[in-house]
């Protein structure tokens, strides 16, 4: 199968710094968002290392061969920048999300930690494929709150997971599929998830042929005023 891809991204609407990067590996079937977190530019830092990490990934691997390499290559910046930000000083860190989409001959491989998201748009069906590594996702997981209510508690922002964050021995979530032709992924940052709604995002990445959706996305993000970096990546299976 041959794909297509589209990217975009910006500081967003009432931010002029963007802590947000990406991945568009096409040759590879290897993409990615990353979100940073720490402010003083130390966001901006760790997802530049994400990014540059997963842009070094050698071509010719294997299905399995990817996926170990883009997990390793996580687990070593992960370790990098735990120990840049003891070497800041106390109280310092340096964190980003990620959420990485993997498609290789009729499969998908999706990896992420925080709450950078991957949707999947298959038909009229929009599904979310990576489940928020967050506050607010487990008062919903514990029955606390009702998926609405997460979306506008104060503390919706609080990941619970990031590469450069807590313990050294990181936990990547991992789900599989198969893919279908004109399956359309799409991978973000929260900024896009908590501005626009399934619905819009749903009929934004159902563009027709000639348009990129990632523009389309990122613009009506801005267009709603959106408070946060936003970053858009979406992938177009092919046949």
């Amino acid at each position: 199968m041959t794909h297509r891809s589209f990217s975009a991204t910006h500081a967003g609407a009432r931010r002029t710094h963007n802590e947000d990067n990406f991945v568009d590996r096409a040759d590879l079937g290897l993409w990615a968002v990353a979100d940073g977190a720490g402010g003083h530019e130390a966001g901006e830092v760790a997802s530049a290392m994400i990014r540059d990490a997963l842009e070094a990934v050698p071509p010719h691997l294997g299905a399995g061969q990817l996926l170990a390499e883009a997990r390793g290559r996580l687990l070593d910046v992960h370790a990098t920048l735990l120990d840049e930000a003891a070497q800041r000083g106390p109280g310092v860190m340096m964190a980003s999300t990620v959420a990485i989409l993997l498609v290789r001959d009729s499969f998908f491989a999706a990896l992420w930690a925080g709450d950078s998201r991957i949707y999947l748009l298959r038909g009229d069906t929009l599904s979310q494929l990576t489940r928020d590594h967050s506050f607010v996702q487990a008062l919903v997981d514990s029955g606390e709150l009702t998926p609405e209510q997460a979306e506008a508690h104060p503390q919706a922002n609080i990941i619970t997971r990031a590469i450069g964050a807590g313990e050294p021995d990181l936990a990547l979530d991992k789900v599989t599929g198969s893919v279908a032709p004109s399956d359309r992924f799409l991978l973000c940052s929260d900024g896009l998830s908590k501005t626009l709604s399934e619905a819009e995002i749903a009929g934004l990445l159902g563009a027709p042929a000639g348009v990129s959706p990632a523009d389309l996305l990122i613009n009506a993000a801005l267009a709603r005023q959106v408070s946060d970096n936003v970053t858009a990546v979406v992938v177009e299976v092919g046949g």
